[in-house]
């Protein structure tokens, strides 16, 4: 007997864990009677796979370090909730940009949207971290202590000792990813102070870290492939962000119906091998499931585009090593577009991806002149306070003022603040310089005083006070303050 016969490709059924096929279902992770059904995909270690897994570790070892890169003395990317700084790339973005974020973001979306148009869902299947971590970190764990999906130590399920060390396993994996996920928005330094430190010194810190930790253990070791199908939009979305055009995973239903078993024959008396061969009214699809005991969302990729599919191509695995096995032509299930399978040619060009980079393009070279014409500073006078003025013993009239300065520059500067006009005003506080550290904000109070006659018939005065800071960062900044109606007044 040959390799090829101590491995028959004709109907298996469908192991437990695959998705049953129900005119009824609506999720491949619930059963007809309501309760969970627990998807166990086989590994289809084919080209696809292989590729995907370089491409994870890659990932895993990236999304561990971006926390901890600095451009410019600054993180390559730090979401400062707390303190409400956002740095992507070196470049610090404070609530006052609010112009400038809003532009990012719509960009990133229309990036995701022409990537979408070009690809579908190839973000889902080969670079989310959701599916990232799920089939490369927790999988491969779960498969080491209860063995492959399909196998007799599959279908016991760990026990005893290697069922606890499962869940140990699967618990420091959570640590390990709650720590990385919260260095995207706590500074490095403060969140290993917070590990090497007792929880007593800082016990919300710690609560925050065990919610999180609770959080991807429920997520990876419960929640799962859920979170495609129930909890994230995209998949939603991909009925208008896709067209007829978009490449996808999809099914050669001319090629492959009508699906059923083959019967076999010789072929060739030399290599006495018994192979199946499609009898001339069948199609090439041996109706095997193992696009759908493969498939992470439990999918039958052969009922064409679904929402659940993301595109992780372990289907065209499974079926390449099937066609292979069968000597048929691989591409059953391929990358292609619904258009081509339906022979119509494919234009690579249309609308959406026109439309897409253009607006794209617009929005990021305006957001490339703003940043680059940004000063180095702000400065910034805030609304008034308490009484808008009171009279000195000197007869002076005296305006109570706060102004917030923030230092956008890469090293630390020094402020000074002075009154440029009108004559006779004079500024009042205890330091006029301000030295502030890069990205620090701090709000300043100090007390402008003017002679009466300053105010005029309309009991206001127009003032100019001019910020100049070290780093060269020149502004004057326009206010009025009030006083008194003066009749005698200018």
């Amino acid at each position: 007997m040959t390799a090829l016969e101590d491995k028959p490709i004709a109907d298996e059924g469908v192991p437990a864990g695959a998705a049953p096929v129900s005119e009824e279902q609506v999720l491949s992770t619930l059963n007809a009677d309501g309760s969970r059904n627990w998807l166990c995909p086989r590994v289809s270690p084919g080209r696809f796979w292989q590729a995907r897994r370089i491409t994870a570790y890659l990932l895993i070892v990236l999304f561990t370090i971006v926390p901890y890169l600095k451009v410019n003395g600054r993180p390559l990317m730090l979401l400062d909730v707390m303190h409400r700084r956002f740095t992507f790339f070196g470049v610090t973005f404070l609530p006052t940009d609010t112009l400038l974020m809003a532009l990012l973001i719509v960009s990133v979306f229309l990036l995701i949207f022409l990537v979408t148009a070009l690809f579908g869902r190839v973000w889902c299947g080969w670079a989310c971290p959701q599916t990232v971590y799920m089939e490369f970190l927790y999988r491969p764990i779960e498969r080491l202590f209860d063995g492959a999906p399909g196998s007799r130590r599959s279908a016991k399920k760990a026990k005893g000792l290697r069922r606890v060390l499962k869940h140990v396993a699967f618990v420091l994996c959570s640590v390990f990813l709650a720590n990385t996920f919260l260095a995207y928005f706590v500074p490095p330094e403060q969140l290993f102070r917070w590990i090497a430190g007792s929880p007593l010194q800082h016990p919300t810190a710690f609560l925050v870290m065990a919610i999180t930790t609770a959080l991807m253990l429920f997520d990876f070791g419960y929640f799962r492939e859920q979170t495609c199908l129930v909890a994230c939009p995209y998949g939603r979305l991909q009925s208008a962000l896709v067209d007829r055009h978009s490449m996808i995973i999809t099914y050669d239903e001319k090629r492959g119906e009508p699906r059923g078993k083959k019967r076999t024959s010789k072929k060739g008396a030399a290599q006495d091998v018994s192979l199946p061969v499609a009898a001339p009214q069948q199609g090439d699809c041996i109706d095997c499931h193992k696009c759908v005991t493969t498939c992470p969302t439990g999918i039958d990729i052969r009922n064409g585009l679904q929402m659940e599919c993301i595109g992780c191509a372990q289907c065209i695995d499974a079926c390449d090593d099937v066609m292979d096995k069968i000597g048929r032509p691989r591409g059953l299930i391929r990358y292609s577009s619904q258009a081509v399978v339906s022979g119509e040619a494919r234009h690579f060009v249309r609308p959406r991806v026109i439309v897409y980079p253009t607006v794209m393009a617009v929005l990021l070279g305006i957001f490339a002149v703003l940043i680059t014409s940004r000063a180095s500073a702000e400065a910034q006078v805030l609304p008034r306070q308490g009484a808008p003025f009171y009279a000195l013993d000197t007869g002076e009239i005296a305006n109570q003022v706060r102004m917030r300065l923030v230092n956008r520059g890469n090293s630390s500067a020094q402020y000074t603040l002075s009154i440029a006009s009108p004559d006779g005003a004079r500024l009042d506080m205890e330091d006029s310089t301000i030295e502030l550290e890069p990205t620090q904000s701090e709000t300043v109070g100090f007390v402008v005083v003017l002679p009466p006659e300053l105010f005029g018939a309309r009991g206001r005065c127009d003032l100019e006070i001019l910020v100049t800071g070290s780093d060269g960062f020149t502004k004057t900044v326009s206010y009025h303050v009030l006083g008194p109606v003066h009749r005698s007044g200018r």
